[in-house]
């Protein structure tokens, strides 16, 4: 009976290590998207490239790469149509104007605020921050990436770039990703976020 045990309590704890293994992350949000990387339901991976998946390539968490931005809004701003990688475009407006300092340079990035999500009550809030910097091609993926931001209530927003990750069309060429506006580039490397996906 106590050799029975003994097996039971062995393999639940090797169970329990195989699951916490699963959720491979250095923050709460690596393991965050890992988890839907593997998940069928949510991964914009191919199969053949979901099957052996066990993370993607992230930098380092380094808190130099969060910064808080000043948020000068344009609410007079046009809408128009953003291209992206199909024929299909996406009606967008610059929110604002995001000012921030990162390694001692000042830098501005346009933020936008998509008009078809402003109808959807959990999206009408959202901002999307597409970039482009120095590592694109090399170590990032090469059309740029984006972070996903809110509308504050005041006139400053946090800006993580810890959490900037690849359009989905990085993993597979069926989705359509918004491009990233030329004028979005930023004069430095960002060794933070996700890196370039490297295909099986």
């Amino acid at each position: 009976m106590k050799n029975l045990l003994f097996l039971f309590l062995i393999t639940f704890s090797l169970g329990c290590s195989q699951d916490k293994q699963m959720l491979v992350g250095e923050t709460a949000w690596q393991k965050e998207q890992n988890a839907n990387f593997k998940d069928a339901t949510k991964s914009p991976l191919k199969d053949k490239d979901r099957k052996n998946f066990k993370t993607l390539d992230f930098y380092k968490f380094d808190s130099t790469y969060v910064v808080t931005a000043e948020l000068v809004r344009t609410p007079d701003s046009q809408w128009f149509n953003m291209e992206t990688t199909t024929n299909r475009v996406s009606k967008e407006r610059v929110f604002g104007i995001l000012k921030f300092k990162l390694n001692g340079q000042e830098h501005e990035l346009n933020v936008y605020q998509g008009k078809d999500l402003m109808n959807d009550k959990e999206f009408m809030d959202y901002l999307l921050l597409p970039f482009l910097d120095d590592t694109n091609g090399e170590e990032s993926y090469s059309g740029g990436r984006y972070i996903d931001l809110r509308i504050p209530e005041g006139n400053t927003i946090v800006i993580d770039f810890n959490k900037a990750y690849n359009p989905y069309c990085a993993y597979n060429k069926k989705y359509s990703c918004p491009i990233v506006p030329r004028e979005n580039y930023v004069a430095t490397e960002i060794k933070a976020g996700i890196k370039d996906f490297k295909k099986n």
